[in-house]
């Protein structure tokens, strides 16, 4: 019923893949960075975080002395209060000691 012809297509090749560039080195710890903590940084973002997690604390405190069965609710709260002033401990007390006066 058809005629059935058959051709050949060639199709454009792709370009040859462009290598990928070296990788530059992670840059360590030990080297100056231009984006080191000045102390007065470090002070202020200490303190505002001790600050809200004194704030998550209480308030899962009274939520917790409101309800008379323990929930997990209320706990989760007071442990992510916990954790989030011990974060601003940590960064007050500069274990590494990377911060710089200036």
């Amino acid at each position: 019923m058809g005629s059935s012809s058959s051709y050949h297509v060639e199709y454009p090749k792709p370009p040859p893949a462009i290598p990928p560039a070296k990788p530059a080195a992670p840059a360590s710890v030990a080297q100056d960075s231009p984006f080191q903590n000045c102390q007065s940084c470090r002070w202020l973002s200490g303190s505002t975080l001790i600050g809200a997690g004194a704030y998550v604390f209480v308030v899962g405190l009274r939520a917790k002395n409101r309800e008379f069965p323990m929930l997990p609710g209320p706990i989760a709260q007071m442990f992510l209060g916990v954790s989030v002033a011990c974060w601003g401990a940590v960064i007050l007390a500069d274990p590494k000691k990377k911060s710089h006066q200036g």
